[in-house]
Parts: structure tokens; sequence; C-alpha cells
């Protein structure tokens, strides 16, 4: 039976992806994050009935590398996917620091001691469009790396490390850069997640910059397929973009779930300055997917925003009483 691990399953793409895996009963999957499994209802696989494939194991890899490592010399799986990442944007600049540290020091560790093993067959990278900046026109997966962000910059910096440990080491590695990946089970403090909460609580929604950057959101489940394709029969070596047609302004995206709950946008928002570092849009070319793999995005923005809006009044009584905003764990 073939052996995967999920490096971050207890992410929001993280814990999608592996629910994706496990639909294919005949293969080993071991999920990997620095917490504990999340609650139930955060984890799609835990709807299945039957997810006697799957293991859960925890480390840190800031802490745990030399028993991280030792692990996968013991398990020795034939693909790895990694999620793991410091991911949020703003509160980079006030840790860089962290981000670095996670994002490429112990990533270079864990990379160093792969490239020493025989056993990883496929190794799928789970980078950000953001490592380009604010963009102009449609972007391909050959565009230079600009990142204006901490987060960014430490993202890129990891891109950079692969891609020469694949030159010269032999990493088989596979990068994959999706645009804003959003869908039910999300981080509560993310702009789709946040707005319904928010306007199911009677709470003001800060825009950013009037909410005028413009974002290409893409449904999880989606993403989950195309990483899937590519993890399986990508080019080693190759960069995959996925992406929806067209982006839509933050400002539009806050309007259309205001008027889904029966609001109006001016009731529902207020403009506030923007973020630092803030990229104006990125709208990246997915094309090389679309013609290589034959995959394309099939959930489209009203049909994901109606599954979220569900998803949260459904678990209304216990999302309420968790956190909304974003909690830093070091």
């Amino acid at each position: 039976m073939q052996k995967d691990v999920v490096i971050g399953s207890n992410s929001f793409s993280g814990q999608d992806f592996v629910d994706l895996l496990l639909s294919d009963g005949n293969r080993e999957v071991i999920g990997v994050s620095r917490s504990p499994e999340q609650p139930d209802f955060f984890l799609r696989y835990r709807e299945r009935r039957d997810i006697g494939n799957f293991r859960f194991k925890q480390f840190d890899l800031n802490r745990d590398m030399d028993a991280f490592t030792a692990f996968l010399d013991y398990e020795r799986p034939d693909r790895i996917v990694n999620f793991a990442a410091q991911g949020e944007v703003s509160r980079s600049w006030e840790y860089p620091e962290q981000w670095v540290q996670t994002n490429c020091v112990a990533l270079a560790r864990m990379i160093r001691h792969i490239c020493d093993r025989d056993y990883v067959q496929r190794y799928l990278h789970i980078s950000s469009p953001e490592v380009y900046g604010t963009c102009e026109g449609i972007v391909k997966e050959d565009a230079p790396l600009r990142p204006s962000t901490p987060y960014a910059a430490s993202k890129a910096a990891a891109d950079m490390l692969l891609s020469v440990f694949a030159e010269h080491k032999g990493l088989p590695l596979l990068t994959v850069r999706a645009t804003n990946v959003y869908g039910a089970r999300q981080q509560l403090y993310r702009i789709i997640m946040r707005t319904v909460i928010f306007i199911r609580l009677g709470q003001t929604i800060p825009l950013h910059g009037g909410g005028r950057a413009v974002k290409s959101y893409i449904h999880i489940r989606d993403v989950s397929r195309g990483e899937k394709a590519i993890l399986e029969r990508g080019e080693v070596g190759g960069v995959y973009h996925l992406s929806p047609d067209g982006g839509i302004s933050v400002r539009e995206l806050v309007a259309k779930i205001a008027s889904k709950l029966g609001k109006s946008l001016a009731e529902v928002s207020c403009d506030v300055d923007e973020r630092l570092g803030q990229d104006a849009a990125y709208v990246i070319d997915s094309s090389r997917a679309r013609t290589e793999l034959a995959w394309f995005p099939e959930i489209s923005l009203d049909q994901g925003i109606s599954e979220v809006v569900d998803w949260i009044d459904f678990h209304w009584d216990a999302v309420k009483g968790l956190p909304h905003d974003y909690v830093h764990k070091v």
C-alpha cells in the first residue's frame, strides 16, 4: 500500500487534502502537525465512516526535527506533501524571524535529511502566489519572485532553497501556488468566514484600503483536486498554478456575501487604512495545470459561499464562542 505523509494536516488546506487522499482506499495517509488534531467539525476527513488508513502524529518541526526525521526513516513514505508554514501576512511584520525560522530554517533541515535518503519518490511543496508581489496582467509560473512582505519573502526563499536541492541533490520536487483558498472549515478570521460571522453577530467588517485589493478566490476542494493531480501526474521539477477564472475585489466580495444574507454593504462594513505591503492584485495563469493535467475549477464562488454560510449556521453554537481574530502561535 502506498504511504503518504501530509505535513500540516491540521491546517485548512491540509485537512481537505487528507480527506481527498482517503477517498482512494489503496493508500495509507499519515497526518503531521505541531498542534493536536482540531475538533472534528474542522476536519473534513472526520466525517468519513472509515478512516482506518489514516494516522495522526504530532511533531513541531522547529522543536522536534530529530524525532520527526527518525519517524520518516521508520515509516519510509513514498510521497510527502508539505502544507506547514507560518502563514499570516500582516503579523509577519512583527515577528519576521519566526516566519523565516519555520518557513526556511526548519524546512532546510528536513530537506537535507530527505535528500540523504532513498524512499521519497515525490515531494509536493505548497508555495504561494504572494512570492510574486503585486502582479500586473496574468502571471505565469516563470514570473520573477518579488515578495513585498516578510511572509512572502520567507516563502520565496523557501522556493529558491528547494529548487537548489532539486537541481543538485535530486529532490523530487513539485511546487504548487494557488490563489485565495476558501471554504467551510477555514480559519474563522479569513475574509469569507469572518464576513458571515460578523454579519450574524451584528458586527462591522473593516475593509482595509476600502477593500479595493483584487483577489482570486478558489474553493478548497478544487485546489485539493489540483494538488492531487500534480502529486500524481505532474512533471518533477515543475511549478503549477491553480486559479479560478478572473478575480474580485474584497469590497465586491463582502457586498456579495452581505446580499446573500439580506444586508447591504453599507450596513455591514466600514473603510480603514490599508495593510502594509498589501498587494494590489494578483491573477495568476493556471493554463499549465489545465492543459497538462486536465484540471479545471468546478465550484463557483456563489456555490462556495453558500456552503460556508450553511456550515457556519449548522455549527453556530460552537463557532460563535471561538476567537474570530488571528491568534499568533510561537
